[in-house]
């Protein structure tokens, strides 16, 4: 599965990564999965989680994850009346989008299109230069070379346009 996350403020989650990495273990002691490739961006984050069988309950970790996440910052964010009246912080956005992924095809240019994201936002010129993405552990795993992607586009990852 794919999962598209995240809030649209600065580089709030970059600049509170081990926040992050806290909520997520966090949730990954109590909720099991594991996480095939992750990249976090300033203002956002994508991941590839694979869930136990018989479990895709994945609303309720990412609920988790962004209350622990959300409940460790200052609250010094704008916060609309909507979300004050459910009790929401202004950091993450409502909705995020889900794919399950269909073959091993698929997986490969989801997780392409993941370790590509710093490049496409112009963060980096090469995916191996950022510091918050899976890529790191795929190239100590002998995934992939250090060099992957460099004459690659955004345009060969990911969900084809049609």
């Amino acid at each position: 599965m794919l999962f598209l996350y995240g809030q649209r403020n600065k580089s709030l989650l970059v600049e509170n990564i081990d926040v992050l990495r806290l909520a997520f273990k966090q949730v990954k002691r109590n909720h099991a999965f594991t996480i095939s490739a992750i990249v976090v961006l300033p203002d956002h984050l994508h991941t590839i989680w694979q869930l136990p069988e018989n479990d895709a309950n994945y609303p309720t970790r990412w609920n988790i994850i962004k209350r622990s996440f959300s409940r460790a910052l200052p609250k010094t964010e704008r916060i609309s009346n909507s979300r004050r009246m459910k009790g929401e912080r202004g950091i993450w956005q409502r909705r995020y989008w889900e794919h399950m992924i269909r073959d091993e095809n698929d997986f490969e240019q989801h997780v392409n299109y993941i370790h590509f994201n710093p490049v496409k936002h112009g963060y980096v010129q090469s995916s191996v230069d950022w510091p918050y993405s899976s890529i790191h552990q795929h190239i100590r795993d002998g995934i992939l070379q250090a060099d992957w992607a460099g004459t690659l586009s955004n345009g060969e990852f990911g969900e084809r346009n049609t």
